[in-house]
């Protein structure tokens, strides 16, 4: 493949654009075998496996990957949405070549695998898959989905007998119920979801009586999210990390 096209295929630009940074000397590509060691390349037109490329394009490391991957962990005040209205937009937490990755659809880049509100924080998924975003966002899929819920009033035994046998939302004549839903302190409770509807946690909590102040994703299918992932952060996902994310999900 060429180094151009491989380039294009990461987001860096048009082929066009890519070929100029590898001619003026932006680009670097490890060896045959010797990931880490890093040679200049300036010709547009040579020949490369992708396949474990690591190339250094104006000073940034970038692995190659043929489909993207990414776990990002928001951050408050931002709006999943490529066009937001009030607060910044996730994607602007994202280096410009996974938001300019070339696909099949109208919209470049890397996509959010489903929604988190403007102020819920925790595990955004977001990839250029289509088949994996349907994947884990499907409710025929029953991926896990674990939230850590901050509530305004004391929650009770009541209430958390009304979550787990289902509560009736005003879009759907069928109960909707949590997987799983264990009481952490007097107003916190880790809440496990396998459907994906519009503010769900927020209206479920509202439907017995209660009030959502602070919502957390802290899991999705068997994969936590990792403690070193600072708000604001992205990172790519690993064939393992791939792995665990769907080992709750009914597969």
């Amino acid at each position: 493949m060429q180094l151009q096209d491989i380039l294009f295929s990461q987001g860096f630009g048009t082929r066009r654009v890519c070929a100029g940074l590898i001619q003026q000397g932006w680009v670097s590509v490890s060896s045959p075998g010797h990931p880490v060691e890093l040679a200049l390349c300036t010709e547009a037109t040579a020949e490369f496996v992708p396949e474990g490329l690591v190339m250094n394009v104006q000073g940034v490391l970038w692995p190659y990957h043929e489909k993207a991957y990414v776990l990002l962990n928001k951050p408050a005040g931002t709006e999943c949405s490529q066009k937001p209205s009030t607060y910044p937009s996730i994607y602007t937490l994202l280096p410009a070549p996974l938001r300019q990755r070339p696909t099949k659809s109208a919209i470049q880049g890397v996509q959010a695998v489903g929604r988190l509100d403007q102020d819920t924080t925790g595990m955004l998924l977001l990839s250029d898959d289509g088949q994996f975003i349907h994947r884990m966002s499907s409710p025929k899929k029953h991926v896990s989905k674990v939230y850590r819920v901050s509530a305004k009033h004391a929650v009770d035994q009541t209430q958390i007998e009304r979550l787990l046998a289902g509560v009736v939302l005003d879009d759907d004549p069928r109960p909707v119920k949590a997987v799983a839903c264990n009481l952490l302190d007097t107003n916190t409770l880790e809440m496990t979801l396998t459907d994906g509807k519009y503010h769900q946690v927020k209206r479920m909590l509202a439907a017995v009586g209660n009030r959502v102040e602070n919502l957390h994703r802290s899991r999705i299918g068997g994969m936590a999210l990792p403690e070193d992932l600072a708000p604001g952060q992205w990172r790519w996902l690993s064939p393992s990390d791939l792995d665990l994310l769907g080992s709750e999900s009914g597969k």
